[in-house]
């Protein structure tokens, strides 16, 4: 199928078989399109957290809006992004950057100053803003990959992110969550959206051609 096809094929499904899970491989393919996805200055500011446990699960539907939807699922993706910039977060990734590509570390060093110096006269609050918005190009990705594999996902916006953030550590770790990606198979019997058209803005109103 193409990935049009795909997209027409998938939906925000409401209603999970918890009997059905996710193979890790198929699982691996959807983690990886999240990898690959393009970020600013190649930062990766971003990290996917996989929760499969479903005593965490249990703990993360506090505060959730779809709670049914994050219980049943096969796998919960937490995209959590980071708390702030600092010079020695773009430091280590540059660094992983010339390693790989066996350059001389430093080689970017004119490009990294340049992107110190704009985070510098930031403010953490605006440092998260920005990296929070780097999760969402993951998460489209990650969720075309799991429509051409024909696995339903969720993505979330409507949980608590305290709740999440303290039950997964993520404070520790410099991370605060912002999306989450359901991801299993839909029971069909009890998902009243499968049922129904897909629906979206016509194209001539969609698009703006100037």
């Amino acid at each position: 199928m193409s990935l049009i096809e795909d997209l027409n094929w998938r939906h925000a499904v409401k209603a999970y078989d918890p009997a059905k899970k996710v193979s890790e491989g198929d699982l691996d393919k959807i983690l990886e399109a999240a990898r690959l996805a393009p970020t600013s200055s190649g930062l990766q500011p971003f990290r996917v957290i996989v929760v499969e446990n479903q005593e965490l699960k249990e703990k993360m539907v506090k505060g959730a809006l779809n709670p049914e939807v994050m219980r049943d699922c096969s796998h919960v993706l937490v995209f959590a992004a980071w708390d702030s910039y600092s010079n020695e977060k773009i430091d280590k990734v540059y660094d992983h950057h010339t390693d790989v590509r066996e350059l001389p570390r430093g080689r970017f060093s004119s490009y990294t100053d340049q992107i110190k110096q704009i985070y510098g006269a930031q403010t953490p609050e605006q440092h998260f803003v920005h990296t929070a918005r780097q999760t969402y190009i993951a998460l489209g990705l990650a969720m075309a990959q799991a429509a051409e594999l024909k696995i339903d996902s969720t993505p979330a916006e409507g949980f608590s992110n305290e709740v999440v953030d303290e039950i997964l550590d993520l404070n520790y770790l410099g991370l605060k969550s912002v999306t989450l990606l359901y991801l299993g198979y839909r029971d069909t019997e009890n998902d009243w959206l499968s049922k129904m058209k897909k629906v979206r803005i016509p194209m001539e109103e969609f698009i703006i051609r100037k």
